[in-house]
């Protein structure tokens, strides 16, 4: 069975239609309830699948930031053989010294700007991760709103059918309560 936020919205409000059309007042507003909340609820899903996304797509780029910074760093240790076997070849002496030490020389400069790269792949990669893991919190939190949002909509169906106001009331407060987790979600996560 799968869960698709927009499908239940749909079919809740569908119910809610169904009930207001009882001439019941107290039906019609939880009815309205439902419906409300069933909005919410899909909204919130929404939400956590995008943050879900956004984590595992921020996990993978830092994965491929790191294996850059993992090249960039085995191209500096090769680097730096080439220099210190080029530089033992014209400490020898001979008539290629020369062109040894100016071979050393390069692949010391060269070094320089691949080690550069490194820590700047390594620097996105940290960035990266740190993105995942809010995306990731904010999923989690998320997931909390949508549970809230979905209970409230089954407790105003037992309001509905046993017609009892405390019900409601609880419904609207796990309504309001997955209201503030969404928003604190976003304002202080």
């Amino acid at each position: 069975m799968t869960h698709d936020p927009a499908l239940d919205a749909h079919e809740h409000r569908e119910h809610a239609e169904h009930a207001a059309h009882a001439k019941d007042g107290f039906i019609s507003r939880v009815s309205i309830t439902v419906a409300a909340l069933a909005v919410l609820a899909a909204s919130a899903g929404s939400l956590e699948t995008v943050e879900a996304s956004g984590a595992i797509t921020s996990a993978s780029e830092a994965v491929l930031a790191q294996d850059k910074a993992t090249d960039a760093w085995n191209e500096y240790q090769a680097d730096s053989l080439k220099k210190h076997i080029y530089g033992i070849a014209a400490g020898a002496g001979g008539p290629k010294a020369d062109g040894y030490q100016a071979v050393a020389a390069a692949q010391g400069a060269k070094q320089a700007q691949v080690h550069r790269q490194a820590q700047g792949d390594e620097l996105e990669r940290d960035r990266l991760m740190a993105a995942s893991r809010v995306h990731e919190r904010r999923h989690h939190w998320l997931t909390i709103a949508s549970t809230l949002l979905e209970i409230a909509i089954a407790i105003c169906t037992v309001a509905i059918v046993t017609r009892r106001g405390a019900f409601w009331a609880g419904s609207l407060a796990l309504g309001v309560a997955g209201v503030a987790v969404v928003s604190a979600t976003y304002l202080l996560l």
